[in-house]
């Protein structure tokens, strides 16, 4: 079922949530290797479209919204300027960015809709939903968790169990929970639209079980198996909410398009925005049966992209189908799940901050170590070895000997050769089928294997000037020099054209080091036509004989230490703020306004007689050198004086809390964080806005360091 020779590429990407920034779970999962497909792609000369845009829809805004005490409109105009931002700067190279808010959005998704209720596609059902009676609203899936029905998940969403992967229903939770109030929702009757997939049972089968079984990822394939074994169901396709599209047809006041149904149109509707601002016509990238359609997810999206999706399309009879969803799996961070909640990641825009012109390592770090078959761990030891041991020490170490010695030797001037011996026509066959190692890779959706081959062809340049040793042949035979440079220096040329798909960056530095065309820079540029990948195949000569190179400059610099300890301290420092949440959490005077945090394990009274808590004076306060979160106090415990680093730096100057008296844990184990060692803990909770509010005691009764029992 694979088209050999499509006539255009349509890549999409998963739409991302302007609920928060872009983390390293995100690049890993879908952008970097949709960017590098999209990249590979271009460099063969295909017509491609690189496709995505911000979902701005579901419930996931309103919730944040409430959160933050803003309008919806706010946090979507936020994270989008974040999101495309820090896509921008980290080189992955859409052909259009756009936003599910956008007119164009609207009115393709609600087109849609018409379409298929024009056609009788639809299941008009009354059905008993969830309702909040204090909230007086009915409660779209994430303001629901319980337990879930497969796996017994306490915390599962009711949309989908995060611990299991299993899509569900809110009314299929075990012992539901409002988010919103905390009380146990009602059923009440509201009309809804459905989706039957069971219709399309017998279509599922063939295109994916019988069609896709081999050329699918295991986990894809076996995730759609499962779910077409258990037998589909119908699905809802709307919601009541007031944040979304409004279902535009007789009646749908009050109601909107369940976000799962209308953030896939989002595809079609950016490749809209895309053609219209090239000038070319958007329909053969969605319905010409020569495209192939690629949708990059991460495993989350699986059942969306493999199930509902393509049986919308199937509906609606005019679009071609996905060729193939290559879903990565999910990437941990030290250990630990990745959580937005809790600010356990590592964000895009802060590493861009902290990590100036090093794009490129994160893009060869996050790709090296790609989550493609299993869940895997970023650490920052393991970001800074393959910095420091592969791209320092194998890439950029090879490309600095062959430029300083070419001109050390010819003045920057690619010598004449004086005939190739067996070494060196092994070396350039070599080079030659790197293009083939690497395409095939790809082709494969094997990024990890790619990138690892591209090391390789640095690692054969490395060998080949350590066997040859043209610093000593230069004393004792001139020509035969002149040879080995000329051969080192097509391997530099083929490690720039090569590269370009994953270290976009170094790949312009150092193709103006080599002084190489530039016409084949990967940018979305319109018409664009790569060149240089075929060339090395067909073994033409990228660098001739007497073409003049640049200078050398470093490709890579070393990473320090020190710059792994503050970003470990960053984490220590999450860890420290997310203790403090959690044993001030009972607490909370909000529990009407924001969602609860379900209860932990039982502890016994000598588990919480071993707390030592103290009424403490904030006697000095601080901003930490270099950290947005943290203030440095000094806190009289009525024990000591002692050092206390808090994380509370965003919600307090440190003037205003001066004499504040605080709770102190005054028996918590130190740690240092940035150097600084933190004795002890400031309980802090949150109040009905939602914000940051000292644990006080009442100060007319509790005197200045007494024990609180």
């Amino acid at each position: 079922m694979s088209l050999d020779n499509p006539s255009r590429i349509t890549i999409t990407a998963a739409l991302p949530y302007t609920n928060g920034p872009i983390h390293i779970g995100h690049l890993a999962g879908v952008y970097v290797p949709a960017d590098i497909y999209a990249r590979y792609q271009r460099l063969q000369g295909k017509d491609v479209a690189f496709i995505c845009g911000s979902d701005e829809h579901g419930v996931a805004i309103p919730m944040k919204a409430k959160k933050e005490g803003v309008s919806p409109k706010e946090i979507i105009d936020k994270y989008h300027a974040i999101i495309q931002k820090s896509f921008a700067e980290f080189g992955i190279s859409f052909d259009n960015y756009s936003r599910t808010s956008a007119q164009v959005h609207h009115e393709t998704a609600s087109d849609f809709f018409k379409k298929l209720y024009d056609q009788g596609d639809f299941i008009e059902e009354v059905t008993e939903q969830l309702y909040d009676e204090e909230a007086n609203q009915f409660l779209a899936d994430r303001f629901v968790t319980g337990t879930c029905p497969r796996c017994g998940y306490e915390e599962a969403y009711g949309d989908q169990c995060e611990n299991c992967g299993s899509s569900l229903n809110a009314t299929d939770l075990i012992n539901p929970k409002s988010t919103l109030s905390g009380a146990v929702p009602t059923l009440k009757n509201t009309k809804h639209w459905f989706l039957p997939l069971d219709r399309y049972e017998s279509f599922l089968k063939e295109w994916i079980l019988e069609g896709h079984k081999s050329d699918w990822k295991p986990n894809v394939y076996g995730q759609c198996k499962s779910w077409i074994d258990d037998g589909l169901k119908p699905r809802a396709v709307t919601r009541d909410l007031d944040w979304g599209i409004p279902v535009p047809v007789e009646g749908g006041k009050g109601k909107v398009l369940y976000v799962w149904f209308d953030a896939p149109i989002g595809y079609i509707s950016s490749t809209k925005e895309w053609a219209k601002r090239k000038g070319t016509d958007w329909e053969p990238y969605w319905k010409d049966k020569n495209t192939k359609l690629l949708h990059f997810i991460g495993k989350d999206n699986i059942v969306f992209h493999c199930i509902i999706f393509p049986s919308m399309l199937k509906a609606h009879g005019d679009y071609v189908l996905p060729e193939n969803v290559p879903a990565n799996e999910f990437l941990n961070l030290e250990g630990n799940k990745l959580s937005t909640s809790k600010n356990w990641a590592v964000w895009l825009h802060e590493y861009l901050e902290e990590f100036p012109n090093m794009q490129d390592v994160l893009r060869y770090t996050l790709t090296a170590n790609a989550p493609e078959t299993k869940d895997n761990d970023f650490t920052w030891k393991d970001f800074q070895a393959r910095n420091n041991n592969e791209l320092v020490a194998i890439f950029g170490n090879f490309i600095n000997r062959v430029v300083v010695l070419t001109h050390k030797y010819y003045e920057g001037v690619v010598p004449e050769t004086s005939g190739f011996n067996e070494v060196d026509q092994q070396t350039l066959a070599l080079l030659q089928g790197f293009p083939s190692k690497l395409g095939d890779s790809l082709e494969r959706y094997r990024f990890r294997e790619a990138s690892q081959e591209l090391l390789n062809l640095a690692r054969l340049g490395n060998k080949y000037l350590a066997d040859e040793e043209p610093w000593k042949l230069v004393k004792t035979d001139e020509g035969r020099t002149r040879t080995v440079m000329y051969v080192a220096l097509q391997i530099a040329a083929g490690l720039a054209v090569l590269s370009e798909p994953f270290l976009p960056f170094t790949s312009t530095k150092l193709k103006e080091i080599l002084q190489i065309d530039q016409t084949s820079s990967n940018l979305p540029t319109e018409n664009h036509i790569g060149n240089g990948w075929s060339a090395i195949s067909e073994n033409e000569i990228l660098l001739p004989s007497g073409h003049r190179i640049g200078k050398s400059e470093l490709l890579f610099r070393k990473i320090e230490d020190t710059e792994i300890e503050a970003q470990l301290a960053k984490l220590e420092a999450t860890k420290l703020s997310n203790a403090s949440s959690t044993l001030s959490a009972g607490a909370s005077n909000g529990a009407d306004e924001n969602p609860l945090t379900p209860q932990k394990d039982t502890i016994t009274y000598d588990d919480f007689a071993k707390m030592d808590m103290r009424v403490g004076t904030i006697l000095e306060a601080a901003k930490m050198p270099k950290a947005d979160k943290l203030l440095v106090l000094k806190v009289d415990t009525g024990l000591d004086v002692r050092t206390i680093v808090s994380g509370i730096a965003e919600s307090f100057a440190p003037e205003e809390i001066i004499g504040k008296q605080v709770t102190v844990l005054v028996n918590l184990a130190p740690r240092k964080l940035r150097g600084v060692e933190s004795q002890g803990m400031i309980l802090m909770t949150e109040n009905s806005e939602g914000k940051l509010v000292f644990v006080n005691p009442d100060e007319d009764k509790v005197g200045n360091g007494e024990g609180i029992n």
